[in-house]
C-alpha cells in the first residue's frame, strides 16, 4: 500500500517580466490518495487544476511557496523531475509535447530502463510493447516515428496511456486526458487507465472539466477545485451534481 499526500500545498507562477509580480495560483491544497483509489478533480477554467498537476511533477514555471507532497513519506518537492518519476509518479499532460528525432521505441525503452533500474530484455520488451499497443489499438509502425511528432490529439493521448501501462508508476496524475478525444478514443483510453489501476493497484488523480470520462473511469472520490484549493469533496454523485448545475455555487 502506497500513499500520496498533498499537504497545504501553495505555489505561484513566475513573473512574466521584471515589471510584473509572481501570481499565487495554489492556495493550500490538501489531498491524500492511496493505492487503488481514483480521485477526480473537477473545476472551472482558471481554477488551478493544471497548475496542481505540474507543480506535483516539478515544472520549473511554478514555484512552491509552502507545503509538502509526500510519496510514501518522501517529499517529492526535494527531488528533481526525473527522481520523482523514478519514485513512482507519472504525469499525463493535457498537451503532450513533440520530441523530434527521438523514436517512440527508443523513448519507451529508455524510460522503462530508468524506472525499472535495468534494461528490459529485448525479446521480452518487444512482446510487452506489442501487447500494450494492441490493447490500445495503436498501429505498431508508430514505434519508429518520433515522439508525438505529427500525431493527432487522440494518438498522443493513447501513447500517454501506453507509457502509463509500461512504466507502471505508483501514482498517475492525468491532466485532462479526455480533452480532444472522440467517443471511440475516449473508450479506448479509459479502458487503458482502468487496466493500469487494476493490474498495478495504482492510484489515480484524474483532472477533468467534464463528467464524460467518469462514465468509464469510475471515481471513488470527487473534489471541486476553485480559486486554487479544494472547496468541497464527495462521492461519484458529486460529479452528477456538477454536470447538472455547474460550478457557480462554489465560485
Amino acid at each position: 500500500m502506497s500513499t500520496l499526500e498533498i499537504r497545504n500545498l501553495s505555489a505561484q507562477v513566475a513573473a512574466a517580466d521584471e515589471n510584473s509580480e509572481p501570481k499565487q495560483i495554489l492556495k493550500g491544497v490538501n489531498l491524500t490518495i492511496r493505492s487503488g483509489e481514483t480521485h477526480a478533480i473537477m473545476g472551472p477554467n482558471g481554477s488551478g487544476k493544471s497548475t496542481l498537476s505540474y507543480t506535483i511533477a516539478g515544472h520549473p514555471k511554478y514555484e512552491v511557496t509552502g507545503g509538502e507532497v509526500l510519496l510514501d513519506g518522501e517529499n517529492l518537492l526535494d527531488m528533481d523531475v526525473d527522481e520523482r518519476a523514478r519514485a513512482g509518479l507519472f504525469l499525463a499532460m493535457q498537451y503532450p509535447v513533440e520530441v523530434p528525432g527521438v523514436s517512440m521505441a527508443n523513448f519507451l525503452r529508455t524510460a522503462a530502463t530508468a524506472v525499472r533500474g535495468e534494461a528490459p530484455k529485448l525479446r521480452d520488451w518487444i512482446k510487452e510493447v506489442r501487447e500494450a499497443q494492441d490493447e490500445l489499438s495503436i498501429d505498431r509502425t508508430f514505434s519508429e516515428r518520433s515522439v508525438n511528432e505529427g500525431f493527432s490529439g487522440g494518438e498522443k493521448k493513447r501513447h500517454e496511456i501506453l507509457q502509463l501501462g509500461l512504466l507502471r508508476p505508483k501514482f498517475a496524475v492525468l491532466d485532462e486526458t479526455d480533452s480532444g478525444l472522440d467517443v471511440d478514443a475516449l473508450r479506448v483510453v479509459s479502458e487503458g487507465i482502468n487496466r493500469y489501476r487494476d493490474r498495478n493497484d495504482g492510484g489515480l488523480l484524474l483532472i477533468t472539466h467534464y463528467k464524460r470520462i467518469l462514465n468509464y473511469v469510475k471515481p471513488d472520490h470527487v473534489h471541486v477545485f476553485a480559486d486554487g484549493r479544494i472547496v468541497t469533496s464527495g462521492g461519484p454523485e458529486l460529479a452528477d451534481e456538477l454536470e447538472a448545475n455547474g460550478y457557480d455555487r462554489f465560485i
